[in-house]
């Protein structure tokens, strides 16, 4: 067997489903991903070896071993499925892998890693639910009294007295010699877990938000360090977050329920092989506050017993993905007293989080922080959300001990300022620290260029997207606080460029599933608050076309971010159910304008015509809001066409989905399917001079990008949208749904320089005008501080709009999607005559992948990097190739990794395989304005 050259080649990052060394999983055929290291160019994996392993030992000494697959002869790197045998409860299973090269070579095996499993059936559990003493507010009697007290102080005290966070206390004894300890816990509420004194873990907020009545997540700790001998005692804090908490657009409580619970099992293993079990049950204690109640041998006060309860354990599952965490710490950077003598700290940036404050004063004493995104026109303190459960105020009464430090633990906030009432002394900036909460997911994606105020854009995109990645993907972290379908759908291909979202939007889509209808509708938002739930009711629909479709475009976008064929055969019967919904929606309704007299022709064309129903259509259209009508007229306008538009791009999707999991026949039924909604959507709104019966520039955008109109007519089409953005100043005039699409279908149809008009563009409506506003997020609205100054109630933290970010990566940064997870790339970087560089890198599931471009007096150098056990097509703009040199030598003469080169006009186009390579050559100035 030959060796590779030490340090030549490597494996690393090894990964189970998306995280390094996870435990408590209960995937029970988890999938194996790693990545390989070369200095080599054309570096190709072509055989692989796994191991797994019951011990560390058994790994290197060859005994123990679950599953050996021996050579295995597969250029497979991602996803690899274990087959071993059945893997048990609480195991640890390690494993390493080796792969050989195409040279024949093998490398070193990889460091060891692990899973575990955690609790993987009913019987596994053997703690009760309990429930602390509560005097719970029943939904009715909690709506009325924030509907009374909305804003009184003394009343939202009264109410904080009767509903404290319940502390509950377990003593109990431990033994020497623990080899292993484990807590496995969850809560109806949120919950944070204490041993002896001690924080258990870093997750906040857990077990975070999900569809709670079907998915209820358990997390699992390990404990074993934290554990004395002898009396130790464990403490457990329940608050009402998402269960019982005031959520979503209404602001009700109790939602899922008026009484908070826990549920926890503690297991700890002894050398001597011996097992001892802590559960929950009715000898845990419960309080609301006496010193020292986590500690052992300090309680005081008094003492409740807890209830046990009957809830069950078939909806719970293990948590899957990136738990919620404190990420990141941000200094105040200015404290500023405003015209209406207000104090207000400034963070320099619009962040998802809670504030750390240092104090010291007299007992007694109320320090109340209010949280907002801006300040108004007139530079005074603005609760720019207003609302039932929007107030955004935290409140804390000093114990008057000398220096405290306050931080609140089961809340967050959007916001950038805090205004400060009733500090004891002189406020100052180092008494406060923004503690910035958002999944824990890794940042993958990096853009930057010589414009500074596109930089701005995508730290702008980024901020939101950490900001709205707090548990589920939301609207916005301030008012909904809700997972929007539409949002997200939009949004998604963005979010696999920024960060890993891979095992994030996977948990998110498992609930989507969860919540869909029994007619196949996907609501608005996932998971469906049941106030929603009953408020859409009332409205008479659950769904909208681009919102429910996320069922289909989330998965999609998955698949081509990361290769997961998994998430498509999870989501397969969810999209057919929904496609099945929507089919169904337009076969049976006819608009009541055409109800009457309709020949055989129009009226068999109505059953591909999604025409009916409420949909928000083209939301936000900035010609269609104002403050005063709102986003609806926007809706009414252009939902008919918005809706068709989708139906029959999500049948092209699964149509394209059903080829990829080999089923064939649902693939031609699909496609043939979207092609009758394409020649319906023509008959029935295009108009022989390319107009569309609604005349809006995303209507245009949509129809261009969905094939909705046929080839001989698309020129005109495209007329009528360039007429549109030059008659409206070059700008754009766009909602959430066509925005995504707006630069492609201009570039791919020859009108870049329509499109950087649109880039460039400062006026409002753009991009660059909400950067040169001063924001920090990406905005609800294109105008959510005027031109004249006024600053409006909208959201400053949406992400939606940020989808220009894709756009950015591909287009200017160069890095373009291949086939499944970048196992192909193409890279073709598109400069336009405002650059002289753009610096890009992404982490793709193969590895990183870099471009960065400069121009320089004439000549284009250009630096790639191409991750191994994969390729790429490179093509070089305006470029010839006799002037093509790649470090020094020309590109056609047997560069070593140059598998194939092309000249095709001003382009030349380069087949390589992984490496590093550095061009340069005479640029050809064909750079579009």
């Amino acid at each position: 067997m030959n060796g590779v050259p030490k340090n030549e080649i490597s494996v690393s990052r090894l990964r189970v489903e998306y995280v390094y060394n996870p435990i408590g999983m209960d995937v029970q055929s988890p999938r194996l991903s790693w990545e390989i290291q070369s200095s080599r160019r054309g570096t190709r994996q072509k055989a692989y070896q796994v191991i797994v392993a019951e011990t560390v030992e058994g790994l290197l000494e060859g005994t123990s071993v679950l599953w050996d697959t021996g050579r295995v002869e597969s250029s497979e790197s991602l996803n690899c499925i274990y087959q071993g045998q059945k893997l048990q409860a609480r195991q640890r299973y390690y494993w390493k892998v080796r792969i050989w090269d195409e040279t024949g070579g093998v490398t070193e095996w990889s460091e060891n890693v692990f899973w575990e499993m955690g609790l993987l059936t009913s019987e596994d559990w053997k703690a009760k639910w309990i429930e602390p003493e509560q005097r719970p507010a029943t939904k009715d009697e909690k709506r009325k009294f924030f509907e009374v007290f909305e804003g009184n102080r003394e009343a939202e005290k009264d109410y904080s007295r009767l509903n404290p966070c319940p502390l509950l206390r377990k003593e109990f004894a431990a033994a020497r010699n623990i080899v292993k300890a484990r807590i496995y816990a969850t809560a109806h509420g949120v919950y944070s877990l204490w041993l002896n004194g001690n924080k258990v873990g870093d997750r906040e907020l857990a077990p975070e938000i999900t569809s709670y009545p079907k998915y209820l997540q358990y997390q699992t700790y390990d404990v074993t360090t934290m554990l004395t001998d002898g009396n130790n005692v464990l403490g457990v804090v329940l608050a009402d977050g998402w269960y019982a908490g005031r959520i979503g657009l209404t602001g009700d409580s109790c939602q899922y329920g008026d009484k908070l619970a826990l549920l926890l099992q503690m297991e700890i293993d002894y050398a001597d092989g011996h097992k001892e079990v802590i559960l929950s049950d009715k000898s845990f204690l419960s309080t609301t506050g006496p010193w020292g109640w986590h500690c052992a041998g300090e309680a005081q006060g008094t003492w409740s017993l807890v209830h046990e309860a009957s809830y069950g354990y078939d909806h719970l599952v293990a948590q899957y993905g990136e738990p919620v965490k404190a990420m990141e710490a941000i200094k105040a950077v200015h404290l500023i007293t405003t015209p209406r003598g207000e104090t207000v700290v400034d963070f320099g940036q619009v962040l998802v989080g809670r504030v750390r404050m240092t104090v010291a004063g007299t007992a007694g004493t109320e320090v109340v922080l209010e949280h907002g995104e801006v300040l108004d026109e007139y530079g005074n303190f603005m609760m720019n959300i207003k609302g039932r459960s929007k107030e955004q105020k935290d409140y804390y009464i000093l114990k008057g001990t000398g220096q405290e430090v306050y931080e609140p633990q089961f809340t967050f906030h959007g916001f950038r300022y805090v205004k400060v009432t009733g500090y004891p002394g002189s406020v100052t900036t180092e008494a406060f620290t923004a503690i910035v909460l958002y999944s824990g997911m890794d940042v993958t994606g990096e853009f930057e260029c010589s414009d500074s105020r596109i930089n701005r854009l995508q730290q702008n995109i980024l901020w939101s997207q950490k900001g709205n990645m707090l548990s589920i993907p939301t609207d916005c972290p301030q008012r909904e606080r809700s997972g929007f379908t539409g949002d997200i759908q939009v949004y998604t291909p963005t979010a696999c460029f920024n960060m890993d979202v891979a095992a994030f939007l996977t948990n998110w889509l498992r609930n989507l599933a969860l919540e869909q209808r029994e007619d196949g509708a996907v609501p608005i938002i996932v998971p469906y608050f049941p106030a929603i739930e009953e408020m859409q009711a009332g409205m008479g629909t659950h769904t909208s076309a681009g919102w429910g479709d996320a069922c289909v475009i989330v998965p999609w976008a998955l698949y081509q971010a990361y290769g997961d064929t998994r998430i498509l055969t999870e989501m397969y019967p969810v999209m057919v159910r929904w496609l099945d919904y929507v089919i169904q929606a337009a076969a049976e309704n006819i608009p009541e304008n055409l109800s009457g007299d309709l020949t055989e022709e129009r009226r068999e064309r109505q059953r591909y015509l999604w025409n009916t129903g409420f949909h928000f259509g083209d939301w936000l259209i900035p010609s269609l809001c104002d403050e005063k009508d709102g986003a609806m007229r926007g809706a009414f306008a252009t939902k008919e066409l918005v809706s068709t538009c989708f139906f029959a791009h999500s049948a092209e999707l699964v149509a394209n989905i059903a080829e990829v999991l080999g089923k064939q026949e649902d693939a031609a039924f699909y496609r043939d399917l979207s092609d009758k909604v394409r020649d319906a959507f023509a008959a029935e709104y295009l108009q022989d001079d390319g107009t569309l019966t609604a005349h809006f520039q995303g209507i245009y955008v949509l129809a261009l990008k969905m094939k909705m109109i046929p080839g001989v007519m698309r020129s005109k089409v495209l007329t009528q949208l360039v007429g549109l953005i030059v008659k409206n100043n070059n700008r754009l005039d766009t909602g959430f749904l066509s925005v995504p699409f707006l630069m492609d279908v201009l570039c791919e149809n020859g009108r870049r320089d329509v499109a950087n008009n649109l880039l460039y563009q400062t006026e409002s409506p753009s991009w660059l005008y909400q950067v040169e506003k001063g924001s920090t997020t990406m905005w609800e609205r294109w105008e959510a501080i005027l031109p004249n100054g006024k600053v409006t109630g909208s959201s400053f933290n949406h992400y939606a709009f940020g989808c220009i970010g894709d756009w950015l990566y591909r287009v200017i940064g160069g890095v373009r999607g291949g086939h499944d997870g970048y196992r192909q790339s193409l890279i073709h970087p598109e400069p336009d005559k405002h650059l002289t560089y753009a610096k890009t890198r992404f982490h793709s599931v193969y590895g990183e992948i870099g471009v960065e471009w400069h121009l320089i007096s004439g000549k284009m150098k250009m630096s790639v990097s191409i991750p191994a056990n994969t390729t790429a097509t490179i093509i070089l703009p305006s470029a010839k190739l006799k002037t093509v040199c790649e470090l020094g030598k020309a590109v056609d003469q047997n560069t070593a990794g140059v598998l194939a080169v092309d000249e095709t006009g001003n382009t030349v186009t380069l087949e390589v395989g992984s490496g590093n390579y550095q061009f340069e050559y005479c640029y050809e100035r064909g750079m579009v304005e």
